[in-house]
């Protein structure tokens, strides 16, 4: 069991997407925080569409230790 996932959207074998979307259909009430530091996609971005598939919280790279931890506070807080 697990409290909290924390994905990147851009990975090499699933992207952070499939991966929430496959969090989301399992674990409905799972917190999921999304990281990405990969500009833009035309006018998608990245971090607005992972919320659009539910993540509950966003942060962009880079970040700070402390930046992550209040993060992670407010995720687990939803």
């Amino acid at each position: 069991p697990f409290d909290l996932v924390i994905t990147d959207i851009m990975m090499p074998e699933q992207d952070g997407i499939e991966t929430i979307r496959a969090l989301r259909a399992e674990f409905p009430n799972l917190p999921i925080i999304a990281i990405s530091g990969g500009g833009r996609m035309g006018n998608l971005n990245y971090l607005d569409m992972a919320k659009d598939f539910g993540v509950s919280v966003t942060i962009p790279k880079p970040f700070t230790p402390d930046e992550i931890i209040a993060r992670v506070d407010i995720a687990l807080k939803h």
